[in-house]
């Protein structure tokens, strides 16, 4: 019988895990632009630490490995900020991301007020993009990365949950 990943908020245990899972993860990114540097491979497991203490973190997991991560935060505006999503590569496309995104979601809206969230994507990150659609998100602008890779801004309305299945 086999296991089943379990949603669950992150702690400061889980800290090292996310690490290196995002470190793993956003390789494919990073060779898209043809940019090693970009945020989620330079951040650092102190940062990672310090987020998971202040910020709504949630993980999957499969058993006690830690196969996927998203983190959000309430801006002044009262939006959440939500970043690193991530998803162990032998288990991208099976429902884990929208998963991960609903449970960030619905604790920044229950627990910290949030009236809509926002994330970023890389311009060439297609998959991304298919996902964020699929779950609510609508474009709203564009931006560039501190790393300057152009990125796409998405947004929804809290409380504007989409089927996922």
């Amino acid at each position: 019988m086999g296991m089943s990943v379990t949603i669950s908020a992150a702690t400061e245990q889980d800290a090292e895990q996310i690490f290196r899972l995002q470190y793993l993860c956003f390789q494919s990114e990073a060779a898209l632009y043809g940019n090693y540097r970009i945020d989620p491979l330079v951040q650092t497991l102190d940062s990672v630490r310090e987020e998971v203490v202040k910020d709504t973190v949630f993980v999957a997991r499969l058993g006690d490995e830690v196969v996927g991560s998203v983190r959000g935060r309430v801006t002044d505006d009262g939006s959440a900020a939500i970043g690193k999503l991530c998803v162990h590569p032998r288990l991208q496309g099976h429902g884990i991301g929208a998963r991960l995104l609903k449970a960030a979601e619905a604790a920044l809206a229950e627990q910290r007020g949030a009236t809509r969230f926002r994330l970023h994507t890389g311009h060439r990150s297609e998959s991304n993009l298919r996902l964020y659609q699929r779950v609510g998100y609508e474009t709203v602008g564009t931006s560039q990365g501190a790393d300057g890779v152009p990125m796409i801004v998405l947004e929804k309305r809290s409380g504007a949950y989409v089927a996922t299945a």
